[in-house]
């Protein structure tokens, strides 16, 4: 009786005030409603402050991580700190990502079935490219894990020395340890077109002069397409246009038409006809 009287469900009787009645369902239960629907929004309220102080606390920290920033250079003090700004980066990447690896394969990276941060960025389409050392093929682990980029579309390379470990992502950000002999230093990030420019010409210097770890034929029989690809071929061979590909997959137009130019490319196919006619040839549709 009394949980009634404090939801209101009893009240006093109009003309009896020592008297009781029930309140109608529908009266009673939509002002219980309303009531939960005032707290539910005070509550909603409560949660949008929570999360608009989370993003200033995050912005502070990462302000904090920063130990100096100038115009286009952006300095990432200790390697975990680095490692979480690098990842950030990655998750923007829209067309590319360079990447020059000066240490045993292992060191770096998990098997693909462990959440390597490589598979996301493949399987939206970026294109990679990855340079290791020569001695990373002594490694069964290590081996299987280049070929595992590139079954899914990575360009896998190897030489014997490398300078230092380097990152470029879409050609306009370039990343370098602080110091090339400690890695727990931290990262530099460079933005400056002039940095950039520099860290591409290097990168495209070892690329040129490393050794193809596997051929083109292996990605082709084994593993020829990532599931973005063969999806959007499928809806291609059906009829679909870029922006259905784009609201079926739940991508961006942009990212529809990138994976269609590199499905193109790769089949060195001139128009959307000429690429069905190809990947009928291989099978992928």
């Amino acid at each position: 009786m009394n949980r009634l009287r404090k939801l209101e469900l009893l009240v006093p009787t109009w003309a009896n005030p020592e008297g009781e009645h029930a309140v109608h369902p529908r009266v009673g239960l939509a002002n219980l409603a309303e009531r939960r629907r005032t707290q539910l929004n005070a509550e909603l309220g409560l949660l949008r402050e929570a999360e608009a102080s989370a993003e200033v606390v995050a912005e502070q920290y990462n302000e904090l991580l920063t130990a100096r920033s100038s115009g286009d250079v952006e300095v990432i003090k200790g390697r975990a700190n680095a490692s979480r700004r690098i990842d950030e980066l990655a998750l923007k990447a829209r067309t590319s990502f360079w990447a020059l690896i000066p240490v045993h394969l292992e060191d770096v990276v998990r098997p693909m079935d462990e959440g390597s941060p490589d598979a996301p960025l493949l399987e939206r389409g970026i294109k990679m490219r990855a340079v290791y050392l020569q001695h990373m093929m002594e490694s069964k682990g290590a081996s299987e894990y280049a070929r595992s980029i590139h079954r899914l579309g990575g360009e896998v390379r190897a030489t014997p020395t490398l300078p230092m470990r380097l990152l470029i992502f879409d050609g306009e950000i370039a990343i370098m340890p602080m110091d090339p002999d400690n890695q727990s230093a931290g990262a530099v990030i460079h933005r400056s077109p002039a940095v950039v420019n520099v860290a591409k010409a290097l990168f495209d210097s070892y690329w040129a002069r490393a050794s193809e770890l596997f051929e083109p034929d292996d990605r082709e029989n084994e593993s020829p397409l990532t599931p973005h690809e063969a999806e959007v071929l499928r809806l291609l061979a059906g009829g679909a246009k870029d922006e259905q590909v784009a609201r079926l997959l739940g991508i961006s137009l942009r990212t529809a038409r990138r994976i269609t130019a590199n499905l193109s490319e790769r089949l060195d196919a001139a128009s959307r006809f000429e690429l069905g006619v190809a990947a009928a040839k291989r099978g992928w549709v």
